[in-house]
């Protein structure tokens, strides 16, 4: 049952922009009910019906009165869950439930895919919708636009830095930090063991060697004291990732960096808003770099950005995202560039996600905190720690699983339709990647006891509790 009911009916005569807000309003249902004048259901929209009418040629200002709709499934209140649930089936997933004056009372939804997912992206409480439709109507839909700027000088204002480079995702993000900043053929960079392989395959990319280095079992991030052996006269930069939104030890990786004269990147992917020392991560490195899948902190469908203090390494990412095209002469290629930019409508949405960051990081913060409480009991996890100096952000909710082998958890856990991810392989356990690891104990620990849980909005973790007590119980 889905207690927002109300905003997901709309009336027989509104437009389809008002239905498309309603079946928003019911993740994952995907669905709007139609109510006449009389307050009586007439009809049910599906996600999928209002992806054919605009395939069909319907724009979002026409009205229902003009589409006609499907012929519906409907329980009457006071039947049996055994009659309703006879009624589904493949393709009718969703019954409404009526009174005897066929007024909308409920509905039930059946659905024996995955209904508890590790991420489901938040765009239903503010300006996301209103926004994207707006660059959508002001026909700069590319990647010129209003919302690229607003987003690039927002969201590097929100880290506390000046410049904002906005990427096609957060991999060439960091392709395009490490080209800009000269790192190529013959150069070392060193890059954490724990993470995910977008950091290592851009090194690879810009034609640099990647050296693999261990983490700390107690933040999980790339470990200092191994930089520190791993370097050598061709090193030329350091990645630092900011993992499963955990800061890492970002003041003396810097401290070290200048030491050497090495570049610092951080790979700040997974940490939006976490804080060292009471500074913004991102705002430390050279360039730092982030993501906005859709299963991040705050999300543009795909995309990403480079974010810096330095005018001018953001004009040559400018430059580079670009083609390598001049600013001043049209189709004049001075370098060989990349089509690294992002769509005027990615930015509106990021700038309508940027707005709520706050309630949305405080409500994943709370809702690890509710998990903790649920878990407590069991003695079964270690969650991921809250350390001094450190504001970690919660991108998903993660703890390590302190028994031998986790694979019987995770799988009671999806037979009742919860989604438990593990950790990342390390990249040395890979063989494309371990020619290139220097050390690697930690990691590998850290990697085959992690689990990360459902982390978003409309978790139940109620839900995930109780399949929890059925596993210590059997």
């Amino acid at each position: 049952m889905v207690t927002k009911l109300a905003s997901s009916t709309v009336s027989n005569s509104a437009s389809l922009r008002k239905v498309l807000a309603a079946i928003n309003a019911t993740p994952p249902a995907g669905i709007a009910f139609v109510l006449d004048a009389q307050n009586k259901l007439c009809g049910v929209v599906t996600d999928g019906d209002f992806r054919r009418w605009l395939l069909e040629g319907c724009n979002l200002d026409d009205s229902l009165k003009d589409i006609s709709l499907n012929q519906f499934v409907h329980a009457t209140a006071g039947e049996s869950l055994e009659e309703i649930i006879s009624r589904t089936n493949d393709k009718i997933r969703i019954i409404p439930i009526v009174n005897d004056q066929f007024e909308l009372v409920d509905y039930i939804q059946i659905d024996k895919r995955m209904h508890l997912p590790v991420a489901v992206p938040d765009l239903n409480q503010g300006n996301e919708l209103k926004y994207l439709t707006d660059a959508f109507l002001s026909s700069w839909i590319s990647s010129q636009g209003a919302y690229i700027n607003r987003f690039e000088e927002e969201f590097a204002a929100y880290c506390g830095v000046r410049e904002g480079v906005a990427t096609a995702n957060g991999t060439v993000a960091i392709h395009l930090a490490l080209t800009a900043l000269g790192v190529g053929k013959g150069d070392e960079v060193i890059v954490p063991d724990l993470t995910f392989a977008a950091t290592i395959n851009a090194v690879l990319h810009a034609g640099a060697t990647p050296v693999i280095v261990d983490v700390n079992l107690d933040d999980w991030c790339i470990s200092v004291e191994e930089i520190k052996k791993a370097i050598t006269p061709k090193t030329k930069a350091v990645i630092a990732v900011h993992l499963y939104g955990q800061p890492c030890e970002i003041d003396a990786i810097k401290a070290l960096c200048e030491s050497h004269r090495l570049f610092l990147i951080e790979d700040a992917a997974e940490a939006h808003g976490a804080a060292y020392k009471g500074q913004k991560v991102g705002s430390f490195g050279d360039i730092a770099t982030f993501s906005f899948f859709a299963n991040k902190v705050i999300t543009t469908g795909e995309g990403g950005m480079c974010i810096t203090d330095s005018t001018e390494l953001a004009e040559r990412m400018r430059i580079l995202r670009d083609h390598g095209m001049n600013k001043q002469k049209r189709y004049w290629h001075e370098e060989v560039g990349f089509n690294y930019r992002m769509t005027n409508m990615q930015a509106a949405i990021g700038c309508a996600q940027l707005e709520r960051i706050e309630p949305i990081i405080t409500y994943r913060n709370e809702l690890e905190e509710a998990y903790k409480e649920q878990f407590e009991a069991t003695n079964l996890f270690t969650f991921q720690k809250k350390l001094p100096d450190r504001e970690k952000t919660v991108w998903l909710v993660s703890a390590l699983y302190e028994q031998e082998d986790k694979t019987a958890f995770m799988k009671l856990m999806r037979s009742n339709g919860i989604d438990v991810r593990p950790f990342f392989y390390p990249l040395s356990a890979m063989p494309i990647y371990t020619p290139y690891s220097f050390s690697n104990i930690n990691s590998h620990l850290l990697s085959a006891k992690g689990l990360s849980f459902p982390t978003h909005w409309s978790v139940e973790v109620g839900k995930v509790a109780k399949a929890l007590r059925q596993f210590t119980e059997s």
